[in-house]
């Protein structure tokens, strides 16, 4: 949603409108920077075209209700207000206050009734903004804050709300652990393995000591963030968010299985190395895919702040290009591997040679 202040004399008139993003149910907007005892202004359209315009109060972080006797009366000005997503507007008389701290919140759901005092469904976002209204009208600016865009006389620097914080620290810690620690724990392992048997060690504390508790902690704030705005929504980020999880969890499992359970009188290769690596590198794969569809759908979906910079993007697609090139200088050393392993398999154990660690940790206790 959009807020926008112009001082007119003894009144403020305020302009609630929706960005289009979203289906408008109700808007508003309260003075203060909490919503416990913030005077409140709800605005709503009706169904034969009126706009109702309800003052409320709320002593915490509930449903706000009617006030009779507000401490400062807005009026709806009716020649301009709609029920469309924009252009609801209320005159709100004006105090010595010129830098305007606000609250605002947006919900989906109309309340379905003209009464002032129906009742509101949650709002799907909220945030806390600041209005500079000694700013000229001249200097009239539409700048995006959050769910809000504040214009005339707004602060550019205004924070994100809340939700848009959260879904920032989902997207941190989930690129994080699948885009930089996941690739890192594979790449050590490919270049490492034959040259020293200790690659393990930084192995697993890369892909499971590091990756998995920021995968984890990114996880919970995608479910929370998602959960904020009461979306119950399974698109397809969210449906490869659990999938990704669920196979990094497996994954973890074939690794701590490939390293303690050892296959006795097993004569080749074990057929759980192969399956190990072909799904982490499938896992890294659908990682850099539901990383773009977070910043190119999930973001301009759920924060309203539209597209991510073409930067980030561009990031997206080198990453995507080094990280096999990388992997495949790797693979020159596979033969390398296989010889040690083999080597390994028919009971050369001399200490000075380098070689999986797992095979030779094997063929020592045999």
């Amino acid at each position: 949603m959009c807020i926008a202040a112009v001082v007119n004399g003894s009144t403020v008139q305020y302009t609630l409108s929706g960005t289009g993003k979203r289906p408008v149910g109700w808007l508003g907007m309260g003075f203060g920077t909490h919503m416990a005892n913030s005077p409140m202004v709800i605005l709503w359209g009706n169904s034969d075209g009126s706009v109702t315009l309800s003052q409320r109060q709320a002593p915490s972080e509930v449903m706000p209700t009617l006030v009779s006797s507000p401490p400062r009366v807005a009026t709806l000005s009716t020649d301009l207000s709609t029920v469309s997503e924009s252009g609801q507007i209320s005159d709100y008389q004006a105090n010595s206050d010129t830098k305007q701290p606000l609250i605002f919140g947006f919900g989906t759901t109309n309340p379905g009734s003209s009464d002032a005092s129906a009742s509101l469904a949650k709002h799907l976002d909220y945030g806390v903004i600041q209005l500079d209204l000694t700013k000229a009208l001249s200097s009239f600016t539409s700048t995006a804050a959050g769910s809000a865009a504040t214009s005339p006389g707004a602060t550019d620097d205004i924070p994100l709300t809340p939700h848009q914080r959260m879904v920032v620290a989902h997207a941190i810690f989930c690129v994080v652990g699948f885009a930089l620690l996941l690739p890192a724990g594979v790449l050590l392992a490919r270049f490492l393995r034959t040259f020293t048997p200790t690659w393990y060690i930084g192995h697993w504390i890369a892909q499971f000591g590091i990756a998995g508790p920021a995968i984890i902690i990114g996880v919970v704030l995608g479910f929370q963030a998602a959960g904020k705005i009461g979306s119950t929504i399974w698109d397809d980020h969210k449906r490869m968010g659990v999938v990704l999880f669920a196979l990094y969890l497996a994954q973890c499992v074939i690794g701590a299985f490939i390293h303690y359970v050892k296959l006795k009188n097993f004569t080749g290769r074990p057929p759980q190395n192969y399956l190990h690596a072909v799904l982490g590198l499938t896992i890294i794969a659908l990682g850099m895919y539901q990383i773009r569809t977070g910043f190119n759908e999930e973001w301009p979906n759920f924060t309203g702040l539209g597209t991510v910079p073409a930067g980030v993007n561009t990031l997206w697609i080198v990453w995507c290009i080094l990280l096999p090139v990388i992997y495949a200088g790797g693979l020159l050393f596979l033969r390398k591997q296989y010889s040690q392993e083999e080597a390994s398999r028919k009971g050369w154990t001399n200490p000075s040679d380098d070689y999986d660690m797992s095979t030779r940790e094997r063929y020592h206790d045999q």
